[in-house]
């Protein structure tokens, strides 16, 4: 079996598991279930903490996992992304009281306290800073009143809780960062079951950002049309029974969907339907 690890808890736990639902696999009903076999589907999920997966997966007792690019990073193991999942984005930035520094190149001789030693390490050795780091678990925004540093690095979604704290972010990035799916570095060859199981969660992203498009349209409006909907190769187009119309079908991104139709009534198309794609493979 395919054995795969799964974050059993936090923000990146929720949307895998419900990914992978739809993606056909079976999923755990109890947040105490530590180990799902899904037979069907010749795979083994293995419920861990999210920081872990990627030792897990770096020792090669788990084929694949699901975690986070700043985890990944953070752990040091030696493992790689291979498929990014789009959801649980987050960037990672320095924030300091105001004045305190304006780029990475400000930091030599400060203390940056922070959750993901390293990859704050990692970026200051990179841009050849040299700055001591200290580990907090959870909240770090008070490790700059309490004196314990000078500067913190963190993830940053909206900044009100650095705001409420009175600090301020400066400089570029450090990383952006999402849910992936990891394999230990260095594996050899393509594993068909691990193929198909990409397969599957691309299949999902896809049907995430398109919809299926339908519209009547005059032939002589075709090509105008079929330029605003050219669907991933192309367009299907087929005649109707009334002449001089044609049915035409294609897949849209949904961002782009309305304004899609907007375009197409104005070009004369009607019967202009969207449906919604539970799975897909291309």
């Amino acid at each position: 079996m395919l054995r795969i690890a799964v974050p059993n808890k936090g923000s990146l736990s929720g949307p895998a598991s419900a990914m992978l639902h739809e993606a056909g696999y079976r999923q755990r009903k109890e947040s105490k279930e530590l180990v799902l076999v899904d037979s069907d589907n010749e795979v083994e999920f293995f419920y861990l903490r999210p920081r872990d997966i990627a030792i897990y997966v770096s020792s090669g007792r788990l084929d694949i996992g699901i975690t986070g690019r700043d985890l990944l990073l953070d752990s040091g193991a030696d493992a790689e992304e291979i498929l990014q999942l789009g959801f649980a984005r987050s960037t990672f930035r320095y924030a300091a009281e105001p004045g305190t520094a304006e780029s990475v190149k400000d930091l030599g001789g400060m203390t940056v306290a922070t959750s993901y030693e390293g990859v704050v390490e990692k970026h200051l050795a990179d841009n050849g800073i040299a700055a001591s780091v200290v580990h907090l678990d959870g909240a770090v925004e008070t490790a700059i009143q309490l004196g314990v540093a000078q500067v913190i690095a963190d993830v940053v979604e909206t900044g009100t809780s650095l705001r409420n704290a009175g600090l301020a972010v400066f400089g570029e990035p450090i990383m952006e960062s999402e849910a992936v799916v990891i394999r230990r570095t260095g594996v050899e060859g393509e594993d068909p079951k691990v193929a198909q199981f990409l397969r599957r969660l691309q299949g999902v992203l896809v049907a995430r950002r398109y919809v299926m498009m339908d519209y009547d349209i005059r032939v002589e409006q075709v090509e105008r049309a079929v330029a605003l909907t050219p669907g991933l190769e192309s367009p299907t187009v087929s005649p109707l029974h009334h002449e001089g119309w044609v049915a035409v079908r294609a897949m849209v991104p949904s961002r782009d969907a309305q304004r899609i139709m907007d375009e197409l009534y104005e070009l004369g198309a009607r019967a202009i339907l969207t449906t919604g794609i539970h799975a897909a493979r291309l």
